[in-house]
């Protein structure tokens, strides 16, 4: 009777399983969602001006959202997505909206995070897996299945995520969704590596099927070069700032549902200064003082921007492979501030020459190779586009990661010692090395040097094989390291003197 109890029971649970991750697919609750849209937003919408040139309708809804709309429902087949694009781009919300209309239908989202255990627990609360936790097959002396790890737990969860993948599909006839935020807070080593290609193998092979679409989001550039390696169905959407004009009517447009005055003139300066990132349009078009709240948002990244590569132009020696960074990115600063004096003297040109007004100017980039011959390091960039300095986009175009940036960069740039500060630095950064280089090659020379003593006063060392074993060492030493010439002239002399003896 324990036999068929316990045949009966694991039968149960495994369709158990699977009725619990398709109910995590139905339309209604999703737990990412439900945080997401849990503040009530009003629905009166205030008139704009009638001379708008912008349907106040568009004030948020991007370029790219009609494409995402497709990507989440479930329409776009045969293929899997990277969203690539700097943080507060909008990303994460387009995603969100798109949910929300569907009711998130056949979607399920989880974050991503360093920690792979954390990554365990956050995948089986999408996807409503509890790893066999909640399994009574204990009474029955079966194995504990989470001996193997976390990246073992997750590959099972993909596995029933497949069945029933294949079993809604016939019901369906449309892919399940799976989005994976922010999948930059993995570890860029071997097991966040690993974990993306875990995933990616399942995208290409659910795509190929049209099984589940899996949707990965990134604001750095390091998950998308580690997965083209082998991503042929992968598609990749930069999503970038807004435009001008597409800034200026959503900052109107939050106003108004905040309940602040409309200052065009004041909305259009502040534009100029924070750039069409929507987190930072968010924040400054609730202020009370728009001005006053972008001017704080400038100082504060200003004084971040110096905190993480500030120059010292008397460094010591403890601190020049930060300074070596630090000026290489300054290197690559200056250069972007350059071509936007560049941009700016060519806008004024065109305004000069009778041309319609266009407020909107890009920042300026540079091609990835470019960058790397600037700052004449090729590790560098990583770094500053982790930390949120530059962004990289899929052409491997180069930017300040934000109009912010840009403006901090130009105001440390601009002041008349700059160019001084940064020389100086350099030159003390090359001291430093040829001091150290200095002091290795005189160490060298110096341990060369007391092999020859037997040879320039023969009278004070008259034993013949130690000359000959000093001989040898001189001979040895300049093809190898001193250590190794050392033990090899030590083992010749022990091996002549038994010879003699």
């Amino acid at each position: 009777a324990v036999f068929v109890g316990g045949i009966v029971y694991v039968w149960w649970y495994k369709k158990n399983v699977l009725d619990k991750i398709e109910l995590a697919f139905t339309a209604g609750y999703d737990p990412a969602l439900e945080l997401a849209t849990h503040p009530t937003k009003s629905e009166d919408h205030a008139d704009i001006d009638a001379d708008e040139e912008i349907p106040w309708t568009q004030h948020l809804r991007r370029n790219e959202q009609d494409l995402i709309d497709r990507i989440i429902d479930g329409s776009e087949t045969g293929h899997y997505w990277v969203l690539l694009g700097p943080k507060g781009s909008g990303k994460g919300t387009m995603i969100f909206d798109s949910m929300a209309a569907i009711s998130a239908d056949g979607v399920a989202m989880c974050d991503a995070h360093p920690d792979l255990e954390v990554f365990r627990l956050r995948l089986g609360k999408a996807l409503n897996y509890e790893y066999n936790e909640d399994s009574q097959t204990g009474l029955f002396q079966r194995r504990d299945p989470r001996e193997g790890g976390p990246a073992l737990d997750i590959e099972r969860a993909l596995n029933k995520l497949e069945k029933v993948a294949l079993r809604m599909n016939a019901r369906r006839h449309k892919p399940l969704v799976l989005v994976i935020n922010n999948v930059h807070f993995f570890n860029n080593d071997e097991s966040g590596r690993n974990i993306l290609l875990q995933f990616q193998q399942r995208a290409e092979s659910w795509a190929a099927s049209g099984i589940v679409t899996l949707v990965f989001t990134t604001d750095d550039f390091w998950p998308f070069y580690v997965m083209r390696k082998s991503g042929s169905r992968m598609h990749v959407l930069s999503i970038s700032d807004l435009k001008h004009r597409e800034a200026l009517a959503a900052m109107r447009r939050i106003r108004m549902n905040a309940g602040k005055t409309v200052n065009n003139s004041i909305i259009e300066k502040v534009v100029s200064t924070v750039g069409g990132r929507l987190s930072y349009i968010n924040k400054v078009a609730r202020a009370r003082d728009m001005e006053l709240m972008a001017e704080e948002m400038l100082e504060i990244e200003s004084a971040w921007l110096l905190s993480q590569i500030g120059l010292i132009t008397d460094c010591d020696d403890d601190v020049m492979d930060e300074q070596k960074w630090s000026s290489c990115s300054w290197l690559l600063l200056q250069e972007f501030v350059r071509l936007r004096h560049e941009q700016e003297k060519e806008h004024a040109e065109k305004i000069a020459a009778g041309e319609p007004f266009y407020a909107h100017v890009k920042l300026p980039s540079i091609p990835y190779a470019r960058c790397r011959q600037l700052m004449t390091r090729a590790d560098f960039l990583e770094e500053l586009d982790r930390r949120n300095i530059i962004a990289i986009d899929v052409n491997h175009n180069v930017r300040p990661d934000s109009m912010l940036i840009l403006h901090a960069a130009e105001r440390v740039v601009d002041d008349p010692e700059f160019q001084e500060t940064i020389d100086s630095v350099r030159d003390r950064i090359d001291e430093i090395e040829s001091l150290h280089r200095t002091r290795e090659l005189t160490v060298r020379l110096a341990c060369l040097s007391l092999p020859l003593l037997p040879f320039r006063f023969p009278g004070c060392f008259p034993h013949a094989p130690f000359r000959l074993a000093c001989a040898y060492l001189i001979i040895v030493h300049s093809s190898r390291t001193l250590p190794q010439a050392i033990r090899s002239s030590y083992t010749w002399i022990r091996a002549l003197m038994t010879r003699a003896d």
